[in-house]
């Protein structure tokens, strides 16, 4: 798992503190702009939104076809509808997982931790129930992002972006979940 380490309120900055490529931390203001400008370029360029969960399904709908078929996978209700595929998505999700590896390689903030300081204190050091929690979160995450037809990617930034109603449904929605289950997950104390 990577996480940053030692990290720096985003809001004060250092004079010392590297800058550009290779700061700890960028300002929402500039990323929250580049990821509209790359929005904007997705629709240009191959006519798409930005989105993740249904090219993660799409590529499982693949890792299955080598293990059953593909006739077997396509036939299958939910995968008729998210044909496996390489495409635009694929390049997409790949980069977005390359970009933050080497962003955090670059600012020296890449760490290998089993299990991370801020779960560490509250939960203890077991590697177990952490690999258990982040797989079943894993799970609850994925099946609502494909049950409500998109991700925080998907609805949060392309959907909002075209004022649809189900986006801003599912991005409040999901922002008051997240704040409720971080309270009760990580309030003061020990369980």
């Amino acid at each position: 798992m990577v996480i940053l380490k030692d990290m720096e309120n985003p809001l004060h900055s250092r004079s010392d503190a590297p800058s550009g490529l290779r700061a700890r931390s960028w300002s929402p203001y500039l990323v929250g702009a580049g990821i509209g400008v790359l929005s904007w370029a997705a629709f240009y360029f191959v006519n798409k939104p930005i989105g993740m969960s249904t090219e993660v399904s799409k590529l499982s709908g693949w890792f299955a076809s080598l293990l059953v078929g593909m006739e077997r996978v396509t036939s299958n209700g939910y995968w008729s509808g998210t044909t496996p595929k390489f495409g635009y998505e694929t390049i997409f999700l790949i980069a977005t997982a390359l970009g933050a590896f080497l962003s955090s390689m670059r600012s020296g903030t890449f760490a290998w931790e089993k299990v991370p300081s801020v779960w560490s204190a509250r939960f203890g050091n077991g590697v177990a129930g952490r690999m258990i929690a982040a797989f079943v979160g894993g799970i609850i995450i994925l099946y609502g992002a494909r049950l409500a037809g998109g991700c925080t990617s998907g609805h949060g930034i392309s959907g909002t972006l075209q004022l649809a109603v189900s986006s801003w449904v599912f991005f409040i929605s999901m922002f008051a979940t997240g704040i409720v289950t971080a309270a009760l997950m990580f309030r003061s104390g020990k369980s």
